[in-house]
Order: C-alpha cells, then sequence, then structure tokens
C-alpha cells in the first residue's frame, strides 16, 4: 500500500483554512499545500510584511492560490482579539483552524504582553483564546476542524498547574516542553468537550516529528558561534524536511478518515521522521481528564476567554 502523502489530500475549493505562523517553517508548508489543493489560506502573522513575501513565494509555485494575510500576535490578547472579530467580519464560516505558530527561546525568561511565561502565553494561551473566539464561525462550516501542534518533547515535561508560567523555577527547554504538553492536554480537553456539546467541530493532535522549522534557528540566537554551528550541524542530520515534518498535520486538516482526539505523528523510529503518518500515543501527562478540566478552569481566567 502507497504512503499517504499530499497528493491524496481531497479537493479544498471553497474551504477557508486558517494558519497561523505561515509565514515560515512547517505553517508556510501547510498553507501552500491547501492552497494549492484550493483551500482559501489565511496567513495569520505576527510580522505582516513577512506574511506578504510568504504570499508571494506561495504565489510564485501556485499562482492560482487565494490568500489572505492577516496579523496575529499569539502574545498579546488583544491582538487575538482584534484578529478574531476581524476574522469572523469576513467570513461566515471557517473550515479550518491550524493552531501552528510556536516560539522556543533559549535566553532569560521573558513574558508575553499579558504577563505570561513566553512559552506558555504564546503556544498554549494565546491559541486557546482563538480556538474559543473562532468555534462559533468554525461550527457553521461542513466539516471544520481544530489542529493543535504538539511536539514530541511533550512526553518529557510535567504539567505543574500550580506554577503554570515556571516562576518557581526557570529552564527555557523545561517552558518550551510544558507548553507543548499544555497544548496537547488543551487538544484532548477540547476533544472531550466538542463532543459533550454535540459540536461538529474535530479536535485533533499532531507532531511533525523532528523536522526542520524556523523555530530552532530562532532560539540559538543567543548562544555563542561554536554553539551555534555545532547545533545546526547536528540538526541538518537528525531533522527531516519540513515537507515531511508537516505531513500530519495535513493529514490531521484533510484526511476523511481522521476522528476527533486523534494524534497523528510521522510513521518512522520513534516518531522522530517518517515518509507516512501514523496514530500515536500521547504521552501519559496529557491524558488525564482532572487535568484538562484543571487547565481549561485556568486558561479561561488567564485569557479571559470561557467557551464549551
Amino acid at each position: 500500500m502507497a504512503a499517504w502523502n499530499t497528493r491524496d489530500i481531497p479537493d479544498q475549493h471553497g474551504r477557508v483554512a486558517v494558519v497561523t505562523g505561515a509565514n515560515s517553517g512547517l505553517g508556510l508548508v501547510t498553507a501552500t499545500t491547501l492552497a494549492r489543493r484550493g483551500a482559501k489560506a489565511v496567513l495569520a502573522v505576527r510580522d505582516t510584511a513577512a506574511g506578504e513575501r510568504a504570499a508571494d513565494a506561495i504565489r510564485a509555485t501556485v499562482p492560482e492560490a487565494d490568500l489572505e494575510v492577516r496579523e496575529l500576535d499569539l502574545a498579546s490578547l488583544a491582538s487575538v482579539r482584534t484578529f478574531g472579530a476581524e476574522l469572523t467580519a469576513a467570513h461566515p464560516a471557517i473550515d479550518l483552524l491550524i493552531n501552528n505558530a510556536g516560539v522556543l527561546h533559549l535566553g532569560p525568561a521573558r513574558t508575553t504582553a499579558d504577563g505570561f511565561e513566553l512559552h506558555m502565553g504564546t503556544n498554549m494561551l494565546g491559541h486557546f483564546a482563538l480556538t474559543g473566539l473562532l468555534l462559533d464561525t468554525l461550527g457553521r462550516a461542513g466539516a471544520p476542524r481544530v489542529i493543535n501542534i504538539s511536539s514530541l518533547t511533550h512526553r518529557n515535561a510535567r504539567l505543574d498547574l500550580d506554577d503554570l508560567m515556571s516562576q518557581r523555577t526557570y529552564r527555557a527547554n523545561r517552558a518550551y516542553d510544558r507548553s507543548k504538553l499544555a497544548s496537547t492536554v488543551f487538544g484532548l480537553e477540547l476533544d472531550r468537550r466538542l463532543r459533550d456539546a454535540g459540536s461538529p467541530v474535530l479536535s485533533v493532535l499532531a507532531h511533525p516529528g523532528m523536522s526542520r522549522s524556523n523555530l530552532n534557528p530562532r532560539a540559538l540566537r543567543d548562544r555563542g558561534r561554536f554553539q551555534r554551528l555545532a547545533a545546526r550541524a547536528v540538526l541538518r542530520i537528525l531533522q527531516a524536511p519540513g515537507e515531511q515534518g508537516a505531513l500530519p498535520q495535513l493529514y490531521a486538516a484533510t484526511a476523511p478518515d481522521v476522528r476527533g482526539g486523534q494524534f497523528l505523528g510521522p510513521s518512522g523510529h520513534r516518531e522522530m521522521r517518517g515518509r507516512d503518518v501514523r496514530t500515536v500515543r500521547p504521552g501519559p501527562g496529557a491524558t488525564d481528564t482532572g487535568t484538562g478540566r484543571r487547565l481549561w478552569t485556568q486558561a479561561e481566567k488567564l485569557t479571559g476567554v470561557t467557551y464549551l
């Protein structure tokens, strides 16, 4: 049996796909692929100039691409609310929300505009708020889905709900891993709540394995020259091309047999890379329903966005 690839994506004409962080890395691959299959791709980006350059790059390979570039800074709840209001005013229904954007910062602790630890505030809380603000609009689509992007590293993390912002002890890698665990818990809890509400929206999770993206180059900026060169050499060997890394999230967004609550990853050894997609297991820290409820309650209080 042939491996699944982007040629297997059903026709997407008439569908609106919102991809956060679509100006580079896996987000750019995902937006390009969906546009090639006919979707109207909304590039939700912090830097609209970079977004316009990405749109030009997409049109260079997909001349007929139907694209929108919209400003979205997930590290600012004000920006998330503005984006949500403007997008829903422009589109009566949204078919796909791909919560792809993420930040990995290896320097000292930083906070978002709202005072949240940068990784948790951007990677999880920003997407939690965005999903809630768009959920009614998603519910008006034919077969809507929300895709949350996890990471292999979520399995290394422990979610301390009494110290969600890592104020007691901070290590950048640990904070990133926690944010990805929180994103996974969020995606699974969202699935449970959507099912209970009888919503047509599916909540699906995916991770890219070890894949080339813009996260690691940005994260290495604060390191010394030798550390940067050594890390880049190792990453070039270990990481899969972005086209492979984007397959799980594209499958999650478009394959007809996908189910709510499913977690998809690369098919290869230890899920690090692979030319096909398979169902994978979330880490044990992600599946506890009590943790899901407690995290949801905290996220509602922190963001001021309440839903389901």
